[in-house]
């Protein structure tokens, strides 16, 4: 067994080294995404947590989910421009760089113990996670030779391991910190995180494949100062209409939420209409589209659910529930680790029942899997009407009610995520092939900003009603789905 991480592709004959059989690259990748998801999740979890302590910034429940879910929206929104810069710009080598210095200095700002500076670094760490997020995996897919390495679906299995080892040690190691000692040291620590894996990032670069240096489709001239001219504008107007509200007195927050989340509603079904409509896509790709809009739409609503994990539910956690086990108390932050330890200890699982399912020749359907996932999102805030209906009178709800409905969702993930993936590449015409990955990021922006939405209206999202309401409709999202499966069937033409 080798003693690190790497070893001899070809015992002692001083061959070049590899990662787990995968070239040396992957490593440097696989570190850097770990090291990102852990500032990026250890982040995360400490959000709606310090924006409602009376230690931190004292909102109400309502405006920090409002601001946790605009926040999660932003990151998803901005993969697409981020992989732009990626494309026509800096390329994706140069720009994952950026990313990890714009990302480390928001965490940076986080810590410092001003209100003032909170929002810019929210704002930087949204940037330099769309900077980040889209050309990481480029580089991963550049370590291969084409689709058709046998090495390649294993690589990108090993390089989204090091995404849930991060999230799994993030809530654990940061979320202590933060709750415990000082939410700033929290923050810091997060900082920290990104400035290690950005450093081992910068040594490692000489493992990466060359053509991670080359910008696939470099703006000319004209382009590039066209883009300037209009970004300058847009930021100047946008500059003047906020330095008025804020000097006649009528700036609010809503003034940034508002926009946000209407945008983020608004974006993603514009892409949709644009791809739709364009005139150079045939018949066979026009139906395929029609049928993705149905999974696009069911996957925005998954993720309206999903994504409360880490803002209603840890709220709810913070005010009413049991944070301890036999008698051991815990942080509040660590139900966010939950997830990524069940995801690290089931999807290897789900992958050979499927697999032993395809080899009866009973795998269940891509529109199955789908509508499957949409129910199990449902059952589990049906599952949290447990807990709410409990924690009534001063009573507070057990810990174990919340991991079990954290448990209901990861199902619910390895159910419906990868399978949005690959119908996501599936279907998606040959025009826009390399867009689509970020259309599909678009369900996450649409879902998130839903929730911000009814935050904003002053809708109480731990409201039994509402959270009825919410299950209701994924559930009924599934069985439509499902119901009219031959329809569906009938639009994706020859994809299964």
């Amino acid at each position: 067994m080798a003693s690190s991480l790497t070893k001899d592709s070809a015992s002692m004959s001083g061959a070049e080294k590899t990662f787990f059989g995968h070239p040396r690259g992957l490593a440097t990748l696989f570190m850097t995404e770990m090291w990102e998801r852990f500032s990026y999740y250890g982040m995360r979890a400490l959000l709606p947590l310090y924006l409602i302590a009376p230690d931190g910034l004292h909102m109400n429940p309502a405006t920090a989910t409002a601001i946790y879910s605009v926040y999660v929206s932003l990151v998803y929104l901005l993969a697409m421009p981020g992989g732009w810069f990626g494309d026509r710009v800096w390329g994706p080598r140069k720009t994952v760089a950026v990313a990890g210095a714009v990302i480390m200095v928001g965490h940076l700002t986080l810590a410092l113990p001003m209100q003032g500076t909170f929002f810019a670094g929210l704002g930087l760490v949204a940037i330099g996670s769309g900077l980040l997020k889209s050309n990481i995996s480029t580089m991963v897919g550049h370590l291969y030779d084409g689709p058709d390495d046998a090495r390649r679906d294993g690589g990108f299995t090993i390089f989204y391991m090091g995404i849930n080892v991060g999230a799994f040690a993030a809530p654990l190691a940061i979320g202590t910190i933060g709750e415990n000692v000082n939410w700033h040291l929290g923050f810091a620590l997060a900082a920290a995180g990104m400035g290690l894996g950005l450093l081992q990032y910068m040594l490692g670069t000489r493992h990466l494949n060359e053509r991670s240096h080359i910008v696939p489709k470099p703006l000319s001239a004209a382009e590039r100062a066209s883009t300037l001219r209009k970004g300058m504008i847009w930021l100047a107007i946008a500059a003047v209409f906020y330095i008025i509200t804020v000097v006649t007195g009528v700036y609010t927050l809503n003034w940034i939420l508002v926009p946000i989340t209407v945008a983020g509603l608004v974006i993603p079904v514009m892409v949709l209409m644009r791809i739709k409509r364009d005139k150079d896509l045939n018949a066979a790709e026009q139906s395929k589209m029609s049928g993705y809009i149905w999974f696009f739409v069911a996957a925005a609503i998954f993720w309206m659910i999903y994504d409360q994990g880490g803002s209603t539910m840890a709220i709810f956690a913070d005010s009413s529930a049991d944070n301890s086990i036999m008698g051991w108390n815990f942080p509040v932050s660590w139900y966010q680790s939950v997830n990524p330890v069940l995801i690290m200890a089931l999807a290897p699982v789900f992958a050979a029942f499927w697999l032993a399912l395809n080899r009866r020749g009973k795998e269940p359907s891509t529109i199955v899997k789908f509508s499957s996932g949409l129910v199990l999102v449902g059952a589990s805030f049906f599952l949290f009407l447990m807990p709410l209906t409990i924690a009534t009178d001063g009573h507070k709800a057990a810990a174990m009610w919340l991991v079990a409905i954290y448990f209901v969702q990861t199902v619910a993930e390895l159910t419906l995520s990868p399978v949005g993936l690959s119908v996501t590449t599936k279907m998606a015409p040959a025009k826009y092939a390399s867009q689509m990955m970020g259309v599909w990021f678009l369900a996450v922006t649409a879902g998130d900003c839903t929730t911000g939405l009814l935050s904003i209206a002053g809708i109480d999202l731990n409201g039994t009603g509402v959270v009825t309401l919410q299950a209701a409709l994924a559930v009924a999202a599934g069985v439509a789905i499902f119901m009219y499966r031959n329809k569906v069937k009938q639009l994706m033409g020859d994809v299964r």
